[in-house]
């Protein structure tokens, strides 16, 4: 799990682009399952990879593309604000050594995520849209969140063995 600095280069553009475009084919592709979406994971991986610069650029830019698609409004606020907190956390977690050496405790917050980003987006709609009763709108998406945490879990499962390498390999720390 790397450090990188906040230049910018051509390069980073270009993958921030790349990585970008991998994010919106894959939540468009997994629309018909709801809350699955390999997106929370590849968010996850560049930020413990990326830090937290480049990856909220990427959670910005598919946050506002794919819901070009499926539908703005003020649930892209709680989007990328739940999005947000996630790669802050994984930041975080990417600085400890025990997190960063096993593949468990990566698991584990892989599938919690689903539940985080189900709270944090049940929070600013209850703000947005005057929802009163907190714990009643939040206990009816439970289930959406577990398969949003399923999902999480698989597929950062299934892109942990690839991404790092494709990251180190195609868009190193030098600059």
């Amino acid at each position: 799990m790397a450090k990188s600095s906040n230049k910018f280069t051509i390069r980073d553009i270009c993958f921030i682009a790349l990585i970008t475009a991998a994010c919106v084919v894959g939540r468009t592709a997994f629309q018909f399952i709801p809350n699955v979406q390999p997106i929370t994971a590849i968010f996850i991986l560049v930020s413990f990879n990326k830090g937290f610069l480049r990856s909220f650029l990427i959670v910005l830019l598919t946050i506002f593309t794919t819901n070009i698609y499926m539908g703005m409004g003020p649930w892209t606020l709680t989007q990328v604000f739940s999005y947000t907190v996630i790669i802050i956390v994984s930041c975080g977690f990417s600085q400890m050594p025990w997190f960063a050496q096993h593949q468990l405790p990566q698991l584990i917050f892989a599938l919690f995520t689903g539940y985080l980003f189900g709270f944090l987006t049940a929070c600013g709609d209850t703000i947005i849209y005057g929802i009163r009763a907190f714990w009643p709108y939040y206990v009816q998406g439970i289930y959406f969140d577990t398969l949003h945490g399923v999902g999480n879990l698989l597929f950062y499962a299934l892109l942990r063995p690839f991404i790092p390498r494709l990251l180190l390999r195609f868009w190193p720390n030098q600059y």
